[in-house]
């Protein structure tokens, strides 16, 4: 028979027990990623992957911080301030036809004509009604290589304008609202919510929505990392991309939980962002949907040459 076990012994072997998990997880590894995006709904699945500890559960501790253009986040990644960031794609095309490594690792958010989420915006009283009514005029712009440029002159071009005559200029988007009603500029474009807070506003008017020139669905913004960063570090972006498409699959199908979330990340009212058109989030990485940008891109000689999108995809 074996000896008597004592109460002190039984409740420091419940104890023992009970910690061997938590020790456990305090030695798992996290990696930690600094992230960086414009503030708009594109950005909705990290912003809720992080609310929901979902990265937390994946063995990664994410920040995410607004910027001001993709060719800001750009910089920051080239220059180690960012392991990841979310740009459009303008940028992201131009750094590879400049030899920079740059690759996709997670999707970001869908342009679609059924579910316009972008557009160009005048004055609500403003005479200009055509693409031709904006030849010679001062457009605002986020950064000259941003998507915005480029589905503008696409735009133009496809509806009796000439996008060689514009005349832009740089504004955050987040300000190009005020520009266009202190007619600093004639227009420029944003997508949501800060077009659905400046048309709210009622001083500006949607013109045109540009997008559609590119084509009827395509991925305008992307999670990015350089190459060497995604090699070194693959077990954490495979876990990252991983996450990042879990989050769109739930966050497409459940908006109002995310309101709070985009609206302080943006700064917008969350009344607004309750009542704005919801970005639809891109659930994986599919060349289709990247090779319509190349292909504008390549057409106004913003690249040397067209490419082939899956160039810019991180395979894992």
């Amino acid at each position: 028979m074996g000896h008597p076990v004592s109460r002190r012994t039984a409740l420091a072997a419940v104890a023992g027990s009970l910690l061997v998990p938590r020790v456990a997880f305090a030695q798992q590894r996290v990696t930690t990623i600094t992230a960086a995006g414009l503030p708009e709904d594109s950005a909705t699945p990290v912003l809720y992957a992080i609310a929901s500890g979902a990265f937390k559960r994946a063995g990664l501790d994410v920040a995410l911080q607004a910027q001001r253009s993709g060719p800001a986040v750009a910089s920051g990644i080239a220059g180690g301030a960012y392991q990841i960031g979310k740009m459009s794609l303008t940028p992201l095309i131009d750094a590879h036809g400049r030899g920079i490594p740059f690759v996709i690792v997670a999707p970001g958010g869908l342009s679609t004509a059924a579910n316009p989420i972008a557009g160009l915006m005048v004055r609500v009283d403003s005479p200009i009604k055509t693409a031709a009514d904006l030849n010679g005029k001062t457009i605002a712009v986020g950064a000259l290589s941003d998507i915005f440029t480029l589905a503008m002159r696409a735009w133009m071009q496809k509806n009796g304008g000439d996008p060689s005559s514009l005349k832009l200029v740089e504004i955050p988007i987040s300000a190009i609202g005020e520009a266009i009603d202190k007619e600093r500029v004639a227009a420029g474009s944003a997508n949501e919510p800060i077009l659905g807070a400046a048309v709210a506003g009622g001083k500006v008017r949607i013109l045109a929505r540009t997008f559609d020139a590119i084509a009827a669905r395509f991925m305008f913004t992307a999670w990015v990392a350089n190459r060497a960063y995604a090699e070194q570090n693959r077990a954490a972006v495979e876990s990252f991309a991983r996450v990042v498409r879990d989050a769109a699959a739930y966050v497409n199908a459940h908006h109002a939980e995310t309101v709070d979330e985009i609206a302080k990340f943006t700064g917008i009212d969350p009344a607004i962002v309750k009542r704005m058109a919801r970005t639809e989030a891109a659930t994986g990485v599919e060349a289709g949907l990247i090779q319509p940008v190349i292909d504008a891109a390549a057409h106004f000689k913003d690249i040397p040459a067209r490419f082939e999108a899956r160039e810019l995809i991180w395979t894992g």
